[in-house]
């Protein structure tokens, strides 16, 4: 009873100081790509590092992460995924025999979905470690991250897809400003009938808007689980193949840990939504638009939206827009 109520206690003071931060922190103009703190206003250096601090997933008090027994199955992998602490904390492991993964007890229909990940450590050429929504059936949707190993001392490749109606091959992929192997990052996927926003630890990455009147399909109509396994692609994950699996370094293992979805929960033909669910219509201000032209600026390695060999008589017309 006593933590429930610290955590409680936690959650209120956190809340409170991110609002008061962020409202006072908006009146001034950020601080942004390769400017240093000095170059900008004394108080929106301070700020703006401190709005940064708080959305760190080293910094945040998970209060209402569910226990993931209660939230996922283990599907595959005959025990090499466990649920440890409680079920304060999932693993999936790699070896040579098989890999392994997991999926949600539950469906999806829109929603805001966090998950702290740590990544294979050391030299991961070869593995893939995959985040996903996906929908049933051959005209699916999906929303990928996937994270493709590397050789030690090389930063990890952060692939991220869009399907919708069965049709991807929307693939972005970004540079991490960070060792994701060093420590538990949050992951987020914001899905509402608008866009789609690919976060991570609270910065935009990725946003994919609804163009359906365009011609684009758009995943609104389909509810969809949360899954993740880890598994070896060296066909294909690191420099194309060039680089295979180091099996002498199994097992490799990807860490889990404070899920939270703040969803629609699809039951009985019919997705049920939470009294307050502001993400619902959420779109990016002013000042998210330019942490996401940031990112993309300095940390994205591929957009389909620009690859002309891929696209010789033109882009999709996605691309116009999501850029």
């Amino acid at each position: 009873m006593f933590s429930v109520l610290l955590l409680a206690i936690l959650a209120y003071i956190y809340s409170a100081l991110f609002e008061s931060i962020y409202n006072f922190w908006i009146s001034f103009p950020p601080c942004m790509g390769s400017e240093s703190m000095a170059s900008c206003k004394p108080s929106t250096g301070i700020l703006n590092f401190l709005l940064i601090s708080l959305l760190d997933s080293s910094l945040i008090v998970s209060c209402i992460a569910s226990k993931f027994y209660q939230e996922f199955d283990i599907t595959w992998g005959n025990g090499r995924g466990k649920i440890l602490n409680n079920g304060e904390l999932l693993t999936l492991s790699l070896d040579k025999a098989s890999g392994s993964g997991f999926q949600s007890k539950k469906e999806y229909l829109f929603g805001k979905i966090d998950m702290q990940l740590k990544l294979v450590p050391g030299n991961s050429a070869g593995t893939v470690t995959a985040y996903y929504l996906k929908s049933p059936g051959n005209s699916w949707d999906e929303l990928d991250f996937e994270f493709l190993g590397n050789l030690s001392g090389d930063p990890y490749t952060l692939h991220t897809n869009v399907y919708s109606q069965g049709k991807g091959d929307r693939e972005q992929q970004f540079r991490l400003w960070f060792d994701p192997t060093a420590g538990f990052h949050t992951y987020s996927i914001l899905w509402n009938p608008k866009l789609i926003i690919f976060s991570v630890d609270g910065k935009p990455i990725r946003e994919f808007k609804n163009l359906e009147s365009i011609g684009v399909p758009f995943p609104k109509k389909q509810q969809m689980r949360i899954y993740s396994s880890l598994w070896n692609a060296d066909d294909w994950a690191t420099r194309g193949g060039l680089i295979k699996t180091d099996w002498t370094r199994a097992p490799f293992t990807a860490s889990y840990r404070n899920f939270n979805a703040d969803a629609c929960i699809w039951s009985s033909g019919r997705a049920a939504c939470p009294s307050k669910n502001s993400w619902l219509w959420k779109q990016l201000d002013a000042t998210s638009l330019q942490r996401l032209k940031w990112v993309q600026k300095n940390f994205m390695i591929y957009n389909y939206c620009t690859d002309t060999k891929r696209f010789p008589l033109g882009f999709p017309p996605e691309c116009s827009v999501n850029m």
